[in-house]
């Protein structure tokens, strides 16, 4: 059996590359011979629509989350990853999951059936530290933080990182910070100026790679593509490539 390695995305703010990041990572460590699934927990499902397209799946997460039971999974086609989908349906099911005992839980158990079939899961959280990104905290074995590097995040990155403490120490004794990831990196003094706090504040949690500022990453899902298939000699796929890199190290 796989040893399955779980990354949740997170970061309660959006715009910060939470989706394309799963994408891009999935599709870069799929490139390099590992099994993957991405799963979106996000009610607005970007990574559905733009990895399916015109497509609309049968069954999505919310269901699966209602019914505490068989997690629909989508080939993505040309290499070895498929894809949980999620749906709007999926707004409403914070509420309607709150009063559950196992609450936390749900998706560790939905996880569970798969597990081990998978080198690694990718969860694309929706922008919130709600109870969905909560079941993804516990679901998970690491945390993967996208930041963008526009402005001083460190009053927003502490929230998230005192949220998986609390997490690790109550519910999920194995999590684990994965890593923070730069975005929307420009090179300029801004740029510098929030890399350079990021790095004297957190040290190696800090990757070494940056995914730059590049116009081809946000074309991308318009043609229903992730980064690597749409533009494979841009900046981003190169950026995204050497992230998978340091992921598998």
């Amino acid at each position: 059996m796989k040893r399955t390695r779980t990354i949740a995305i997170v970061n309660h703010k959006g715009g910060v590359g939470k989706t394309t990041t799963v994408a891009s990572v999935g599709s870069a460590l799929a490139e390099q011979g590992k099994k993957v699934l991405l799963v979106d927990l996000d009610a607005q499902s970007n990574l559905t629509t733009s990895l399916l397209k015109d497509t609309e799946p049968e069954r999505t997460i919310y269901e699966a989350f209602n019914e505490g039971k068989g997690l629909p999974v989508v080939p993505l086609g040309g290499k070895d990853w498929s894809l949980t989908p999620a749906s709007l349906d999926l707004a409403g099911t914070e509420l309607e999951i709150a009063g559950q005992l196992d609450r936390e839980y749900i998706l560790k158990d939905l996880l569970a059936e798969v597990a081990g079939k998978y080198d690694f899961i990718l969860i694309d959280c929706p922008p919130s530290l709600g109870l969905l990104t909560i079941n993804a905290l516990v679901a998970a074995t690491e945390v993967l933080i996208p930041l963008t590097a526009e402005a001083l995040p460190s009053k927003g990155l502490q929230k998230i990182l005192d949220i998986v403490e609390k997490v690790r120490k109550r519910l999920n004794t194995s999590l684990r910070l994965s890593g923070i990831l730069i975005t929307r990196y420009e090179g300029n003094k801004l740029s510098q100026l929030v890399e350079a706090a990021l790095r004297q504040n957190y040290g190696e949690k800090v990757y070494e790679t940056r995914i730059r500022k590049n116009i081809r990453i946000a074309e991308a899902p318009l043609y229903g593509k992730d980064i690597l298939e749409y533009a494979p000699d841009s900046n981003g796929a190169e950026d995204y490539r050497n992230l998978s890199s340091e992921i598998l190290k």
